[in-house]
């Protein structure tokens, strides 16, 4: 059989844009900062193009106001366009009518950029927990199709353990929109291990990562969905964070991240979210919390 498609998906944002980061850059200092998100989005676009592989790159509508080009770039190179939100806000600090705002921002500078509405979402932090599903009905009623904002995991930000693990259909109040959780493997009947990149990918040795995509394609037979951020190939950044412990978690193995995507590149087969999961394909499932 031919190998199983997974996804590659990239978190467009600025290294002051992590909740970590803004304890120490307000929002009202971004623009005074020295952006380097074209510069460290241009390197995963060379990378991408190197090896004939799309990616589903969720764009902050913070940077598709200030870096139009950006966003042209990266659609016309074949790469899908999704939506990361604007303000890099966590989902559960805000109300369903910030939320939306938040979302309908992003989705037009997103739209007025490259010429196209995005239809998926990832939330900041991965901020839809069980006391924010409702925010699934809000992205329905803005006409997103797909989302990938909920992690099947305990952890101290975010996570939903127990969430079904795999791509599934949800009726929302507003109509159905189809989550992509971020790849996990089963340790246990009540266990999960977070394999999906990101920091994960950046702090552990490849190995890992690594052996947790080939249990999800050769024993469970599924795709698997990746994520980092431009920000993580980019060592050069100015260093914003002075404690040990967020230093460690923002910052450790920015010099590694680049040699381990490009592997990852080699040895799996990667594609768009849309093409790794066909609308068609995705079964239906059931969750209760939408309410507002």
């Amino acid at each position: 059989m031919p190998p199983i498609v997974n996804v590659l998906s990239v978190d467009v944002e600025d290294y002051f844009h992590p909740t970590e980061v803004q304890r120490v850059a307000d929002p009202a200092r971004w623009d005074s900062l020295p952006s380097r998100v074209e510069g460290a989005t241009g390197r995963v676009l060379d990378l991408l193009e190197a090896r004939g592989v799309r990616a589903t790159f969720f764009v902050l509508g913070w940077v598709a106001e200030r870096r139009p080009a950006l966003v042209r770039r990266i659609a016309q190179a074949g790469h899908e366009i999704g939506c990361h939100g604007h303000r890099h806000r966590l989902v559960y600090e805000m109300n369903p009518a910030e939320f939306r705002e938040d979302v309908l921002r992003a989705k037009k500078a997103i739209e007025d950029a490259c010429g196209r509405p995005p239809r998926l979402y990832r939330a900041p932090s991965f901020s839809i927990t069980r006391r924010s599903l409702w925010a699934l009905e809000v992205l329905a009623e803005c006409g997103f199709e797909y989302d990938s904002s909920i992690y099947p995991i305990r952890h101290d930000r975010y996570g939903i353990p127990g969430f079904e693990r795999f791509p599934h259909r949800l009726e929302t109040p507003s109509g159905p929109i189809i989550e992509a959780p971020v790849a996990t493997v089963r340790l246990s009947r009540r266990r999960v291990a977070p394999v999906g990149g990101g920091a994960y990918l950046r702090l552990l040795p490849y190995r890992y990562t690594a052996a947790g995509i080939r249990r999800l394609n050769e024993i469970e037979g599924r795709s698997a969905c990746l994520y980092f951020h431009p920000w993580e190939m980019d060592p050069g950044q100015p260093r914003l964070l002075g404690s040990t412990v967020a230093k460690w978690r923002t910052y450790g193995g920015l010099g590694s991240m680049e040699r381990k995507v490009a592997r990852l590149l080699e040895e799996f087969r990667f594609s768009t979210l849309t093409e790794a999961v066909p609308a068609d394909g995705v079964p239906a499932a059931r969750a209760e919390g939408f309410a507002r």
